[in-house]
Parts: C-alpha cells; sequence; structure tokens
C-alpha cells in the first residue's frame, strides 16, 4: 500500500520561484519612497536648521545644492513622494472601502496610469528648468 509520503519520496521535490505579483512589488516600492522621503525630510529639516545657528553657513549649503545631480534627485524625490501618495490612497481604499479587496489590482493599474500621466508632467517641467539653467 502506497501512501503519500512514499510516492512522494520517489518525486523530486518540486521547487517554485515566487516572482511577485504588481501588488507585492506596489508594497516593496511603497516602503522604499517612505524611507527616502523619510531621509529627505531628516536632511531638510537638518539644514533649515542651520538658519538659526549660523546663517552665512546655510547659505553654503544650498549652494552646494545647485548643481545638476541635485536637480536630478529633485526629480526623483518628485516621483517617490507622487507614488507614495498615490499609493497610500489606495491603501486607504482597500483597507477601510469594503469593495476594496475585490478592486486592489484594478485600483493599482489607475494608479500606475495616474503616476505615468503626473510624473511624465512634472518631471518635464523640473527638466526643461534644469536644463535651462545650466
Amino acid at each position: 500500500m502506497s501512501t503519500v509520503t512514499d510516492t512522494a519520496k520517489g518525486k523530486a521535490a518540486k521547487r517554485t520561484l515566487y516572482r511577485g505579483d504588481p501588488g507585492m512589488w506596489s508594497w516593496a516600492l511603497h516602503r522604499i519612497t517612505g524611507v527616502a522621503i523619510f531621509f529627505f525630510l531628516f536632511v531638510h529639516v537638518l539644514d533649515t536648521a542651520l538658519v538659526r545657528i549660523d546663517p552665512h553657513m546655510y547659505d553654503e549649503v544650498i549652494d552646494t545644492y545647485k548643481n545638476p545631480i541635485v536637480g536630478l534627485m529633485e526629480v526623483g524625490l518628485v516621483g517617490a513622494v507622487l507614488f507614495h501618495a498615490l499609493n497610500g490612497v489606495r491603501i486607504i481604499l482597500v483597507d477601510f472601502w469594503a469593495k476594496g479587496p475585490r478592486y486592489q489590482k484594478h485600483m493599482l493599474w489607475i494608479l500606475g496610469a495616474l503616476f505615468l500621466v503626473l510624473f511624465a508632467g512634472s518631471a518635464g517641467r523640473q527638466l526643461y528648468i534644469l536644463i535651462d539653467h545650466l
């Protein structure tokens, strides 16, 4: 008489590789953008605090921010804030709307479309200003 374990011994263990679905990637990106925004706010508070300590030092720090690399980082910051905000609204709807879990994938695709449209407009404007000041 064969049992489940007997037949399982003869076969190689079937392994699966979890590749994630869009919801998992949305979760990961939400955490990453949240941490990035937190560090930006931390640095922003520190350099703004320099105004009261040493205004001349504050001016020097602000002058170091006036370069193209920081301009590109600002574009990334806008993208991070935009995605984090839109995904946060989606998470609130999933948690507090009775039909939220049923429509979460639809909301994720709508979020992606909104993000692309809004980010394209803002990034285009920021890059135009950045290139104009070079």
